[in-house]
């Protein structure tokens, strides 16, 4: 493990991180104290991506439909009211 001063680092910080792809770990020091060290990130080899689970999670066909009254009026606290009003927006003018 090779010890470098911050300046060092600064100016050859694209060939410092060829050596650590390559396997090599750094040690960065300021006044010679050791501050920082430079590794590479191991590859955990599994990859989280979009759809990883299609096969086991399915949407029905009426995910989107109206809820059943009886759930409603929870979210209402009661009864659901027969007309809900939409909230104005505020057009400058």
């Amino acid at each position: 493990m090779k010890s470098i001063s911050i300046r060092e680092a600064k100016t050859n910080f694209s060939k410092l991180l060829e050596r650590v792809a390559a396997g090599e770990e750094i040690t960065i020091a300021k006044s010679g104290v050791p501050i920082a060290r430079l590794s590479a990130i191991k590859n955990s080899g599994a990859r989280n991506f979009l759809g990883i689970d299609r096969e086991r999670l399915k949407v029905p066909p009426d995910f989107d439909a109206p809820l059943p009254p009886e759930i409603l009026a929870g979210f209402w606290g009661g009864e659901v009211p027969k007309t809900i009003k939409k909230p104005r927006r505020n057009r400058k003018k």
